[in-house]
């Protein structure tokens, strides 16, 4: 988390009331859905034209959502339908209600390739249960097979509901650079990547605004992680990457309408503090391991508190995406002894780059984002 002389100015004073509508823009509107989890909220934005609405992420699975969605067709929309759902990418609580608002208005989902099919998968998985594959990430990790027993146990808190619908069994496509006319004006989608695959964010430049998703907010560090089902990838090469994309064509005076927290304007210093934040654990994590250091063993150096399940899980993911982003700098070396990793800082540099002792505090924990 990055708060502390924090640059970025916040125009709204307060949240929408559930299940009501705050214009942020002309067309534009803000309103806010609950998560059950540390982070309670999420942020969710329609635009309106002339004939029906489009709905920009869902909100995650389950009757409480579902309800609140209800209460807001009835007294927000003005008489006018839903008429299509974009979803900026495949996590639950951005996709959870996609299919509801999909067959209750008959309005096409639309998604880029990659999130949608993402998305398809991590259905999937919740019903499978442990792979091989599973087995050995966190045991490579360091961590004894028994933890994803204890997974299993909470699995239910993620699985649907007898009532909740199913994600679309078909969407359209929506890709990088591509322009659409959503309500009064046209949007350009930019993707990033390192959250998720294919993030789908939305900028107006006549309106100046941009829906940035999880891509990028203003409080919290969205979650870059290794995952089982991609174990050697380098999310956070891909997450640093698109911000240089996004300080290219996005003006800084724009307004920025995040999944969580609060709109508000300062891009372009946003960008720069996450960048920051993630060298700055890159450091760390090499000043670590000067000896061989397993990936479990360097979570506390990241995070205060003991982490277990999911927050283990998530917390695991971003620590080895930092280890494998400092693997592609050829600042770590990674080796495989009594089959776990071993992670060392092999950069003859580091001598002078290291300040041990300076480095920003340990995250509480991973955040759910």
């Amino acid at each position: 988390m990055i708060d502390s002389a924090n640059p970025l100015t916040y125009p709204y004073d307060k949240a929408p009331a559930p299940a009501k509508l705050t214009e942020v823009a002309p067309g534009v509107y803000w309103t806010q859905m609950p998560l059950p989890m540390s982070l309670n909220h999420i942020n969710l934005y329609l635009v309106e034209g002339k004939y029906g609405w489009t709905v920009v992420d869902t909100g995650i699975r389950g009757p409480e959502t579902r309800a609140l969605w209800l209460k807001l067709f009835e007294n927000e929309l003005r008489g006018k339908p839903i008429d299509q759902v974009i979803c900026t990418h495949m996590h639950p609580d951005h996709t959870g209600q996609a299919g509801f608002i999909s067959e209750h208005w008959h309005a096409p989902l639309m998604m880029s390739f990659m999130e949608y099919y993402q998305a398809r998968v991590l259905n999937t998985m919740m019903h499978e249960g442990a792979t091989w594959q599973m087995t050995e990430y966190f045991s490579r990790a360091g961590i004894d097979s028994s933890f994803l027993e204890e997974m299993a146990g909470e699995a239910g808190n993620f699985k649907p509901d007898l009532e909740d619908r199913p994600l679309p069994t078909s969407f359209v496509r929506i890709s990088d650079g591509e322009k659409l006319q959503i309500g009064d004006h046209e949007w350009l989608v930019i993707t990033g990547a390192g959250h998720s695959p294919d993030h789908v964010c939305l900028y107006c430049k006549e309106l100046r605004i941009l829906l940035s998703g999880d891509q990028i907010l203003p409080v919290i560090t969205s979650n870059v992680s290794v995952q089982p089902t991609e174990p050697f990838a380098n999310p956070l090469m891909d997450y640093l990457d698109s911000h240089d994309k996004f300080k290219k064509l996005v003006a800084n005076d724009t307004l920025v309408l995040p999944a969580h927290n609060e709109p508000f304007y300062g891009l372009h210093e946003r960008l720069q503090q996450l960048l920051e934040h993630h060298e700055d654990r890159m450091l760390l994590l090499e000043e670590t391991c000067i000896e061989p250091q397993k990936a479990v063993d360097l979570l506390p150096h990241l995070f205060k508190r003991k982490l277990e399940t999911y927050s283990l899980f998530m917390g695991l993911g971003e620590c080895i995406a930092h280890l494998h982003c400092l693997m592609d700098r050829n600042r770590i070396e990674r080796t495989l002894e009594n089959e776990v990793y071993l992670y060392r800082s092999i950069d003859p540099s580091l001598a002078t780059r290291a300040h041990p002792g300076q480095h920003e505090e340990p995250d509480d924990s991973p955040m759910m984002v």
